[in-house]
């Protein structure tokens, strides 16, 4: 009885402050609460330890006997903060080492320069550290790992991030024999950085709808005041959103705009971005490019807005056709794809399914994650003409991506002239293929005037 008459006074206490705060959004569309940053951390290492878990298994998958990730003085390495605790380091170089030592499991050993509580939750690591030149060297010595994996000869950053400096140094210090064997650690950090938790989806799904919403104000009246706003005014815009809730962006907001009569200028066969000192009109259609970075993760985020002419009730049929036809195209990127196919494949059914329908398409879509661009199967134009020089790549189960494309469509109202619609949305992969997080675009948005 005491407890259900707890409930009613909480519920009570929640109406109430519902009344007197007026009227709100529904609990749908309501923006996620952010963490404080101790919060954050305690959630993140709780991550770690199921993280860590999955490590042996990846490395006798990769034939590797011993990984060490390398932290350099204020130039952290990027897995750094995705194997050990995701705190601040200042040693002059840490090591964060695993060892497959056969029966007795996984052994991890930090050699750091100072010793952090923190880090001893999750490797062995003394009170007094030893020195880095001694330890490497005793665990070579005690181990005889065949394969040495580290962070260089790599196809992207995260893979190839060992200094030249380090590198020497650990050839020198653990000895010629143990350096012929290192060996490049790039298969094993793509597995562990393109392998998504359960733990981690919730946490993705609500940085998915703040990105929704910071970019969906933005492209409104809210921001745009049609011949006052600029490029410029709207990106400053998004960097106080960012600001204001303690979150940061691991590229440039970019805005990209469109106007009738005007052709548009395109960069690297891309839409160009326009200029901080474009005055956004009445007419234009305004694209944004917009991610936001929150608990080691990051999304990536696309839309298309029209800004109403002086008369217009509604967006011209014509542009509703084009986001139609990108619409499609989505479609066919998240019905082709599933678990362990080749990205290949899937690009090229998707684009034969374009060809069909009569849709001009480009396709650029990339995994995300611990990086904006993450490491994984790319569905994207540029793989599929390198496909006869790399390894075909295949779609993880459970991982996370950019489903990033554009479709080029002939507008009448706009006398024929093409306009791009380009969409981004985070995905995750299931046996049905590709579901988005949040139900994707598929009416403009408008800014009223």
């Amino acid at each position: 009885m005491r407890k259900s008459f707890s409930i009613c006074v909480f519920f009570l206490t929640l109406t109430a402050f519902a009344i007197a705060a007026g009227p709100a959004k529904s609990a749908a569309n309501a923006e996620p609460k952010l963490l404080p940053w101790s919060q954050q951390l305690a959630v993140r290492e709780q991550w770690l330890v199921k993280r860590h878990a999955m490590i042996l298994d990846m490395m006798r998958r990769n034939g590797v006997d011993m990984w060490i990730v390398v932290n350099e003085e204020f130039h952290d390495d990027p897995l750094t903060q995705y194997v050990a605790p995701p705190r601040p380091y200042a040693g002059g170089r840490d090591f964060f080492v695993f060892i497959d030592t056969g029966d007795a499991g996984l052994k991890k050993i930090a050699v750091t320069g100072f010793a952090e509580e923190s880090v001893k939750k999750f490797f062995e690591a003394p009170d007094d550290p030893k020195p880095a030149d001694q330890e490497l060297a005793r665990l070579y010595q005690q181990y005889k790992p065949k394969k040495i994996a580290l962070s260089y000869g790599g196809h992207r950053g995260v893979t190839r991030s060992i200094t030249h400096d380090t590198y020497k140094f650990m050839a020198e210090k653990m000895g010629p024999e143990a350096e012929s064997h290192f060996v490049p650690a790039e298969n094993l950090i793509e597995e562990y950085s393109d392998t998504r938790m359960p733990e981690e989806f919730g946490t993705y799904t609500d940085m998915v709808k703040i990105t929704e919403i910071i970019a969906q104000r933005s492209l409104s009246g809210e921001v745009i005041k049609p011949g006052k706003t600029t490029v410029g005014d709207v990106r400053r815009w998004l960097y106080d959103q960012l600001g204001a809730r303690g979150l940061t962006t691991w590229f440039q907001p970019d805005l990209r705009v469109q106007r009738k009569g005007k052709p548009n200028e395109t960069s690297r066969g891309f839409l160009a971005v326009s200029p901080e000192e474009v005055v956004i009109q009445k007419g234009d259609v305004v694209h944004l490019d917009f991610g936001i970075t929150y608990m080691g993760l990051n999304t990536d985020w696309q839309k298309m807005s029209y800004v109403l002419r002086d008369g217009e009730k509604d967006v011209p049929a014509g542009l509703k056709k084009a986001l139609a036809n990108t619409n499609a195209l989505q479609d066919s990127m998240c019905r082709n794809a599933g678990p362990a196919k080749p990205a290949g494949e899937v690009y090229n059914e998707v684009m034969a399914d374009m060809q069909k329908q009569g849709i001009e398409a480009k396709v650029y879509s990339h995994p995300l994650g611990f990086q904006g661009h993450g490491l994984g199967a790319s569905v994207d134009y540029r793989s599929a003409q390198r496909a006869d020089s790399m390894p075909a790549r295949k779609l993880r189960d459970g991982s996370y991506i950019s489903i990033e494309l554009n479709s080029q469509t002939a507008v009448p109202e706009w006398d024929g002239q093409k306009v791009f619609v380009m969409e981004e949305d985070p995905a995750y992969l299931t046996a049905e293929g590709w579901k988005f997080f949040v139900p994707r675009q598929s009416e403009w948005y408008v800014v009223k005037h």
